[in-house]
């Protein structure tokens, strides 16, 4: 099994005034279905000389960017995983994006995002390198191709929903796979081969 990083959103708990890093126990059982061990990265490394150590550690083979959050809302999850890109970037590590993580993948190349209604609990075609259809559930969206990014699919209104880095084995996904009902043979094998 690959081990692959894993970022982690930010959730408070305002009855024991805790903050928790998490994430979906499906996100989990999907990747195990995909020959990845996931190892969630932990946001309270975001001093460099500490993650830096975390990852020489570990030694993931691959990262994931995993959904939640909106960008800004939790600098110490944005600085973690801006860290993780500039790992991967130096190392040519395969990076996944998925959700807010394709975002920070187009924000981390100079994208900006924009609002974008219709895209939170619900289902939707794909067109484009990419077809089929996905569960979406998100409020914002790239505004256009980030440098060096090509677009694999599109949903109807336009909003692009798969990137790909053009040199780096780095992808990017709007939809959340581990949602499905039954895993989708389509993301399945993109992920098997983005860490192959």
């Amino acid at each position: 099994m690959k081990v692959v990083a894993v970022s982690q959103r930010v959730d408070f708990l305002s009855d024991r005034n805790e903050f928790r890093d998490a994430l979906d126990q499906r996100l989990i059982d999907f990747m195990a279905n995909c020959g990845a061990l996931a190892v969630p990265v932990p946001n309270t490394l975001v001093d460099a000389n500490k993650l830096n150590v975390w990852l020489l550690n570990v030694k993931p083979s691959a990262i994931l960017l995993s959904g939640g959050n909106n960008i800004g809302d939790c600098p110490e999850r944005d600085q973690t995983e801006r860290m993780l890109l500039t790992h991967a970037r130096l190392t040519t590590l395969p990076v996944l994006g998925i959700c807010r993580g394709m975002q920070m993948m187009g924000v981390f190349a100079g994208a900006a995002l924009k609002s974008v209604a219709g895209h939170v609990g619900a289902r939707h075609a794909l067109s484009g390198l990419i077809e089929g259809e996905v569960g979406s559930f998100h409020n914002q969206a790239l505004i256009d191709v980030p440098a060096e990014y090509i677009v694999l699919a599109r949903s109807g209104d336009g909003v692009i929903e798969a990137i790909r880095h053009e040199h780096l084995p780095w992808e990017g996904w709007m939809w959340h796979p581990e949602r499905e009902r039954e895993y989708l043979e389509r993301d399945i094998d993109r992920l098997k081969k983005l860490l192959a």
